[in-house]
C-alpha cells in the first residue's frame, strides 16, 4: 500500500492531517522520510507544514520502535520523586538512553511528560500497562510479563 494510498481518504476531512499520519504510523510502525513530501502533495501544504504538525505531536515516530515500549514520566511531579534517577537506574539496566530503541528492535526507552500518576510518583508505562511508585525492578518484571504475553 503506498503513502497515497494511505493519506488520501482523509482529505477534506476536520483532522484529516493528523488522522492520515496517524494511519501511516498504524500502517508502518512510524513515519517513513518521504511522508512529508506525499503528505504536503495530497493535502495541498508545504513540507514545513506537515513537518511541523509532526514535530509538534509527541505521538509521531519517525524510526521503527521496540515492540515493548518503556516511557518513563519526565514531568516535575515524577522529578522530584526520583525520577532523574530512575531513568539513570533503567538506562544501565537495559543498556540504553532515553529515546533509544534495542539493535534486538525489542525494546524502546522514551520520556513522557505526564501519565496522571503523580501522587503515585514517579511513574512509567511499559506497552499499555501504567507502573506506579515505579521503580527499575518493577518496570522489568513489567517487561518480561508483556514479552511473554506477546510469545502465548
Amino acid at each position: 500500500m503506498t503513502l497515497a494510498s494511505i493519506i488520501e481518504p482523509y482529505v477534506g476531512k476536520t483532522g484529516g492531517l493528523i488522522t492520515a499520519l496517524h494511519a501511516v504510523q498504524k500502517e508502518r510502525g512510524f513515519l517513513p522520510e518521504d511522508i512529508e513530501a506525499v503528505a504536503a502533495e495530497v493535502f495541498n501544504l508545504t513540507r514545513a507544514e506537515v513537518r511541523g504538525v509532526i514535530s509538534f505531536y509527541h505521538d509521531f515516530k519517525r524510526a521503527p520502535q521496540g515492540e515493548t515500549v518503556v516511557r518513563v514520566c519526565a514531568a516535575e511531579a515524577c522529578q522530584a520523586a526520583g525520577g532523574r534517577a530512575l531513568v539513570a537506574d533503567i538506562e544501565k539496566a537495559f543498556a540504553l538512553k532515553m529515546g533509544e530503541t534495542s539493535a534486538s528492535k525489542d525494546l524502546t526507552l522514551e520520556p513522557v511528560y505526564c501519565l496522571g500518576l503523580c501522587s503515585c510518583a514517579p511513574a512509567a508505562m511499559v506497552g499499555d500497562r501504567l507502573v506506579a511508585r515505579a521503580d527499575t525492578d518493577k518496570i522489568a518484571k513489567t517487561v518480561e510479563k508483556t514479552k511473554k504475553e506477546r510469545v502465548s
